[in-house]
Parts: structure tokens; C-alpha cells; sequence
């Protein structure tokens, strides 16, 4: 009996496979035999039956078997080869585009065929365009397919008969002993009433006719669960050995003194809310502790996450260490600066800041203040984590809209924060709330806050979705709008995603606008411009110099400007339903009722139609998430730079969902009874994962 690991033999030992092949292979991330295994079918066809001619169905795959009645080119918009069949229950034809005289004389008169294609309807009634077929010769006993058709992910150079012929060498090597280790203890496998590995992979790659079509198309068939689970698994081990791993490093005891919060409690002119309250406390007791704080704070817009963000920073500079607000773009990061200034100064605390786009001299200043020390708290875009920056002593690192950052980034400016040892505490704010089914898989190393409440007063922003052809009565409600000494947005959304031709649209509705509207302050900001005309014109916009402001979605975080009480949105079906809602939370700041137009151009998809329908209905920005995640998929409400971790082989976040609880208890029970498993488990899986333990 072999003993050998399936993930130790290379597929180079595999018959057929050279240094050519083993490249295209590695292209599809399969390098291992083990690979080959865990590389499964997308879809499934049943070869296993014929179907009579007389019942086939439009769209059905199927194989059919008949005899030929006469084969003809025939000539019409494209030259065609046509071949007449029939069984007995009915007639049908194979029609090829491509064909050659020799393949044209194989269809005899009289002879048998079996062919397999997809069923559509012709000029000449049921027809298979291109199918697979076979001329059965009349003394062959043709072999029946005793399993479904796997269909499987290719790359070029390779296709399904290959990577079929190589999978069929490995699946006999799972009897053998050691070949494909279950990791999962009999107890749980049992209690989940799971098949164990080899049964699910075995089956997924040959399964039997008996097996529904339909349950494994929907990733609804036991071998299919089995292996989600153990991905979802894996994932979720891994971001746990992640937090393990950076809670080794001890951190600075931040220990509440109540000076400063107590101080800055003082000059608010209102009362923090219950929720803001909870998180806050939430937040004290992480950073009294000895080892690093990793806690995710989720916040609608206009929640008040900056102020907890601000609170907690203070109980850094009260222990003697500096905190930093890093946000992603260089209005948000002003902006923060600005309010944070202007609440602490008063406090005798000084606030350094940092972009990428500042003079020499206004730089090398903060520069000076952040490693001297003189600076407390700083505030910056990606900027902070650039070589030429040195903090004093970091004890607390805020990042604002943590999924505009990638994973690295953040490893960048933890690092900077190191110093005798100890590592800076990370609080990490996002007003994008995120589905529990994904912070349960993608922030599983993070502790999770959620300030479900808004301040008083805040009024709910009424949204009305309306089409580009009643345009004319936008710009009159803009006119009106401005008659009571209200502001407008005007939002020109991504065009393709091309940002020259989205600045070009905001550039023309910025003409008409000021041709039809010419007795009002209209401004024009959009990504192409300089940052420091970009700033110039939203402070002109936020002291009422402008009236109405026409933008890209360079606006959508974190502007704000509590006099605006109108957003229209441009063609709002090129948005995900989080973006949205994220510009919409720029109106509704102050004490004026406030509107959102959703201006759609037509055709609209019944996606996008669902889509405005949920934007006109409700404004919880949770709800809203949960709608994002079931229209658009996982990979697409996080953004391409959050996927690094969650590039799933079986699993589906959306479809999986009901496993999650599960997966989490089964994760904890394994670290706490089999620790030794876990990496087995996270290796299979995630290979490549130990790149992110530091973050």
C-alpha cells in the first residue's frame, strides 16, 4: 500500500504530464495531485441516457441516437452541413458551420449515430448545432457512460478531455492509504452527518445518473456541502491564527484617565447616543489590555464613529502615545483634520497631517512634529506609512473605510508603530455596513462594534427614483431648492470605468447646468483635478460660495455639509447599492427635510430595477448591505481589494450562508480540542495564507 500524500506528488508524475503541461496547470493554481482533486466541475451533463428524438425539449443537453436520412450543404446567410436523423419517435437535424467534404461523406445513408449537443430550434424544427458525435459502426457494442459529465474550469491550452483523462488517474490513489487525509474527528463529521472526504470528492467527480442535475447545479448536493464547509472552514481557522498571532505581541495598557474625554464631553453641545456610549466602552476595555486591539467598528453614515474614533484616540495621548487617522482620499482626510483640530486644540493638544500632494516646506514641518512627538494625533491619507515618516511613540492606529485599504497597507503602518517592543492598538471604522454572513468570514480575526443608532434630530432623506426624461423638472427643483437657500449635489456616476470620460460627463452637466441655471454659484470638483483645487472648491461649497455642486463620486465619503439638502444621482443603476447609500448620506446633516433623486436612464436590467426599488424603500444601511450581497455577490460588495482572502473554490458566501454559525462553533471546538489540525486544515485550502499573519 502507498503511503504517499496526495499534496506531496507532483502532477509532473502523472502520465502525459511534461514541463509544458505542469506550467499550464500551475496557471489554475493546480500543482499537486492533491490540486487535481480539489479542481472541481463547474456544471454537469447527463451522457448517461438517450433521449427519444419525440420528447426533446428547447435548451435541453442531452444525447440522441439515430439514424441518418441524408446529409446536404445548404446555402444561406453562412454555408451549413446539414444531417437529417431520426429514431422512430421523430426527425431532427446536426447542423455544423465548419465542416470538411470528408467529414460531410461520414453521414452515410443508413448509418447509426450518437451525438450530444444542446437542443435549439431551427428552420428545420429541433436541431443540435455543433454537436459531439460518434458514427456507430454496425458489429461495435458501444460503451455507456456510467457517471455525469464533469465540466471544469480551463485555461487556455487546456481542455475538458485532458483535464478529465488526468483527474480519472487520481481518483484511484484515494483508496490508498495516506493519499487524502480527513482532518475533520469522526465525532464532528458524524454529529454534521457529513460524508467523509474521499466519499465527496470522489462524487463530485463522477457522480452517478441517479444523482439530480438540478441539486448539483445549485450546490445543494451533501458531497457539495461537505466540501463548502471545510473551505469556509479553513478560511476562518486562518484569520483565527492570524489574531492569535498578532495577539502574541504585547501592546501598551491604554487605561482610561477621564482628563481629556471628560474635557472634550464639555464642549459638545450635545449628549453621546446609547450606541456610541456601548462601542466606546467596548473599545476602553480592549485597549486597557496588554496585547493589541483589533476591533471593526460599523457605523451608518451619520452615526458618529469620528467622535468614538476621537474619544478613543484621546485615551492614547492621555497614556503619553500618539494616535493616527488614516483615511483613504485627501478631502475625507482634511476634513477630519479640520473637526478634529477644531474639538482639540482647545484641549492643548496639537494635530499634525499628512498627503501625499503638500509643499516641501508644510511637509518636512509635520514631519518634524510626528517623530518629535509634539503632535499627538495625525491625521493623513496613505501618506503615514511612506519611508520618510517616524512616529514617536504609536500606541493607536484608527483606519477610516478600512475596504479602500488593502491588506498590506495596514501591515505597513502597524509596523511603523512598533517601538521597545511593543505593537499599536488598531480600531478600524467603516460606514459600509457589512453583511453578518461576511464579517463572520472576512473579519473573522476582528472584533465586531456596531453603532446602530443615529443622533437625534438626524431626519431620514426621502428618495425618489425618476427617469432621465423628466430632467427639466430636476433642474426646477434644484432652482427652488436654492430659492430657500438650500445645496445641491449633482452626481455624475462611472461611465464604463473609464474616470476621463466621467470627469467629461461632469464637465458637460456642469455647462448646462450653468447655462440653464445661471443666476446660482454652481462648482465643478472630479478626480482629475488637483487636490488643491479639488479642496478650494468643496470649502467654497461647505461656507455656501457655491450653491450647487456637480461631482463624480469622489464625493462619496465623507463630505460634509449639514445646508445640502438635495442629492441627485445620475444614472444610479452603474452603482452597487453601498455606494449609493453612501452618497445619499451626504444630505440629511442638517435640520431641513432632505431629498435624494434617483435619475435612471432606460432600458433598466431587473437587477438595477430591484436595486432603486430597496433605495427607495429604506435607508438602514444594514438591510441595504444584505440586499447588496444577495443582488451582487461577495466579491463584488467588498471591492477587488479585499478579495485576496476569499478567492473560493466550493464555497459561496451568498448560497453557504446557513453554515456560518456552524463553521464558527466547529472552529473554536477545533482550536480548543485539536489545535494540531488547524493548519493541516487552513494549508489545504490556503496554501498562500501565512502572508497575511502579520496584519
Amino acid at each position: 500500500m502507498s503511503n504517499t500524500s496526495l499534496a506531496d506528488s507532483s502532477v509532473t508524475g502523472l502520465k502525459g504530464v511534461g514541463a509544458a503541461l505542469a506550467e499550464k496547470l500551475s496557471r489554475i493554481n493546480i500543482h499537486n495531485q492533491q490540486d487535481l482533486l480539489f479542481h472541481l466541475p463547474y456544471r454537469y451533463q447527463d451522457r448517461t441516457r438517450i433521449t427519444a428524438i419525440g420528447s426533446l425539449r428547447m435548451g435541453q443537453a442531452c444525447v440522441v441516437r439515430g439514424t441518418v436520412r441524408g446529409a446536404s450543404v445548404v446555402f444561406g446567410k453562412r454555408r451549413s452541413l446539414l444531417v437529417r436523423i431520426s429514431d422512430g419517435t421523430g426527425t431532427m437535424s446536426l447542423r455544423f458551420y465548419h465542416f470538411s467534404a470528408s467529414q460531410k461523406n461520414q453521414f452515410r445513408k443508413g448509418s447509426e449515430v450518437r451525438c450530444f449537443g444542446e437542443v435549439r430550434i431551427g428552420s428545420t424544427g429541433p436541431e443540435l448545432y455543433h454537436p459531439e458525435y460518434k458514427i456507430i459502426k454496425d458489429d461495435e457494442v458501444e460503451p455507456e457512460e456510467e457517471h455525469l459529465t464533469p465540466l471544469y474550469p480551463t485555461t487556455e491550452g487546456l481542455n475538458q478531455t485532458r483535464i478529465r483523462s488526468l483527474v480519472e488517474q487520481v481518483l484511484p490513489k484515494l483508496n490508498l492509504k495516506g493519499a487524502l487525509t480527513e482532518y475533520l474527528p469522526l465525532d464532528i463529521l458524524q454529529r454534521l452527518n457529513f460524508l467523509s472526504l474521499q466519499e465527496a470528492v470522489f462524487t463530485l467527480h463522477q457522480p452517478t445518473p441517479d444523482i439530480s442535475l438540478e441539486q448539483l447545479d445549485a450546490g445543494e448536493h451533501p458531497a457539495q456541502r461537505r466540501l463548502a464547509f471545510e473551505e469556509l472552514l479553513a478560511h476562518n481557522l486562518s484569520l483565527q491564527a492570524i489574531r492569535a498571532e498578532a495577539q502574541k505581541d504585547p501592546a501598551p495598557a491604554l487605561i482610561e484617565q477621564h482628563n481629556l474625554s471628560a474635557k472634550l464631553t464639555e464642549q459638545l453641545s450635545f449628549n453621546l447616543t446609547n450606541a456610541q456610549n456601548r462601542v466606546l466602552k467596548e473599545i476602553r476595555k480592549d485597549l486597557a489590555r496588554p496585547f493589541p486591539m483589533l476591533r471593526l467598528v460599523q457605523g451608518d453614515v451619520g452615526s458618529g464613529k469620528t467622535l468614538v474614533a476621537l474619544f478613543s484616540a484621546l485615551s492614547a495621548i492621555e497614556n503619553g502615545f500618539q494616535a493616527c487617522l488614516m483615511a483613504p482620499t485627501e478631502i475625507l482626510a482634511e476634513q477630519h483634520f479640520n473637526n478634529i483640530s477644531t474639538l482639540i486644540t482647545p484641549l492643548g493638544i496639537e494635530t499634525a497631517w499628512l498627503v501625499g500632494k503638500q509643499n516641501k516646506k508644510n511637509r518636512e514641518a509635520n514631519l518634524q512634529k510626528i517623530s518629535s512627538g509634539s503632535a499627538n494625533m495625525v491625521v493623513g491619507t496613505h501618506a503615514l506609512f511612506q519611508e520618510s515618516v517616524h512616529f514617536h511613540k504609536l500606541g493607536l492606529i484608527i483606519i477610516d473605510e478600512q475596504h479602500r485599504f488593502g491588506v498590506h497597507q495596514r501591515l505597513a503602518l502597524r509596523e511603523k508603530g512598533v517601538r521597545n517592543g511593543l505593537v499599536p492598538h488598531q480600531l478600524i471604522m467603516t460606514a459600509t455596513p457589512i453583511p453578518r454572513t461576511l464579517a463572520m468570514s472576512v473579519y473573522a480575526d476582528l472584533d465586531s462594534s456596531v453603532i446602530d443608532e443615529l443622533p437625534p434630530g438626524r431626519k431620514p432623506v426621502v428618495t425618489n427614483v425618476i427617469s432621465q426624461k423628466r430632467r427639466p423638472e430636476v433642474v426646477e427643483r434644484v432652482a427652488s431648492a436654492c430659492a430657500e437657500s438650500r445645496q445641491v449635489y449633482w452626481v455624475c456616476t462611472l461611465i464604463e470605468e473609464s474616470e476621463e470620460l466621467q470627469c467629461q460627463a461632469a464637465e458637460d452637466t456642469f455647462e448646462d447646468l450653468s447655462r440653464a441655471l445661471s443666476h446660482l454659484r454652481i462648482g465643478l470638483v472630479h478626480g482629475r483635478m488637483k487636490p488643491a483645487e479639488k479642496a478650494n472648491i468643496m470649502n467654497a461649497f461647505k461656507k455656501h460660495e457655491l450653491d450647487v455642486l456637480v461631482a463624480t463620486t469622489v464625493i462619496e465619503v465623507g463630505v460634509d455639509v449639514p445646508n445640502a439638502s438635495v442629492m441627485i444621482i445620475e444614472n444610479p443603476e452603474r452603482l452597487g447599492l453601498a455606494q449609493l447609500h453612501q452618497l445619499r448620506g451626504r444630505v440629511g446633516r442638517g435640520n431641513a427635510n432632505s431629498f435624494c433623486l434617483l435619475m435612471y436612464s432606460t432600458p433598466l436590467s431587473q437587477q438595477s430595477k430591484e436595486r432603486l426599488s430597496v433605495m427607495r424603500e429604506t435607508s438602514d444601511g444594514f438591510v441595504i448591505a444584505e440586499k447588496d450581497l444577495e443582488l451582487r455577490g461577495p466579491g463584488e460588495v467588498l471591492g477587488t481589494r479585499q478579495t485576496g482572502l476569499i478567492q473560493f473554490r466550493v464555497a459561496d458566501l451568498e448560497r453557504d450562508q446557513h453554515l456560518m454559525d456552524q463553521v464558527n462553533e466547529i472552529a473554536q471546538q477545533l482550536m480548543i480540542n485539536h489545535p494540531e489540525v488547524c493548519p493541516w486544515i487552513v494549508n489545504r485550502w490556503l496554501p498562500e495564507s501565512k502572508q497575511y499573519g502579520q496584519v
